[in-house]
């Protein structure tokens, strides 16, 4: 099925309010918030994500980016920094998605899944029926522990046929840029992308780059997606 509308953008590794806003500005409906992780870039101390989440207007997804493996801390840090989305960016080794729902009640969760092969495809399938949406990444969960923010590319043909098998939302991510983001759209056709480095120059968000990239976004889906 073709997608009727263009894709969400999530920007990751936002670093303060002024960023927050600035995303937003841009056309972000979906900003990350990374917690302490084993990898990657763009982690923030827990006071810091408090006060950018409690900025997001309401109709901004918060996502908090936790890479804790037990329900219990998942919920006590979604209850101290107030995001309204958890993106569980590894496996669940203590307890139960449900648990989290049950909890969180108004909390979406979207589960990370990292595509290094045709295992992640199971991997989503069963998954999805717990969870609101996957995310789709570059990364390993397993034994080095890159849970995410690699800005490397994985196969998108994997990509496209997860979000063709499940039901629920599909963001792509991993790698993203004004560069590749149309193409990665006419391959995928997600719900949503996620963006991090390739719209930061020296790790910080840089205007040029995200208009860019939204600019392309929106061009190719209009040209691939709507009638001329």
């Amino acid at each position: 099925m073709q997608p009727t509308q263009r894709p969400r953008v999530k920007i990751c590794c936002i670093g303060s309010v002024e960023e927050a806003k600035l995303a937003i500005d841009y056309g972000a409906s979906a900003l990350g918030l990374v917690s302490e992780m084993p990898s990657g870039s763009g982690t923030l101390f827990e006071g810091a994500i408090a006060e950018i989440a409690a900025s997001v207007p309401p109709m901004v997804a918060s996502f908090l980016l936790s890479s804790k493996t037990d329900t219990a801390s998942i919920i006590a840090q979604q209850r101290r920094l107030g995001a309204n989305t958890i993106q569980l960016c590894h496996r669940l080794q203590s307890g139960t998605h449900q648990e989290l729902r049950q909890a969180l009640p108004g909390i979406s969760l979207v589960q990370v899944i990292h595509v290094v092969g045709e295992e992640s495809i199971e991997e989503a399938i069963a998954i999805a029926p717990h969870v609101h949406g996957l995310l789709l990444d570059s990364g390993n969960s397993s034994t080095r522990k890159e849970l995410g923010g690699t800005g490397h590319l994985h196969d998108w043909t994997i990509s496209r046929r997860i979000r063709e098998l499940v039901d629920i939302p599909v963001f792509l991510s991993g790698g993203l840029s004004p560069d590749n983001v149309g193409e990665a759209v006419r391959q995928v056709h997600p719900f949503g992308v996620d963006v991090c480095s390739g719209v930061r120059t020296h790790k910080k968000l840089d205007q040029r780059k995200l208009s860019q990239f939204f600019r392309e976004l929106t061009s190719s889906f209009e040209k691939d997606f709507l009638p001329q």
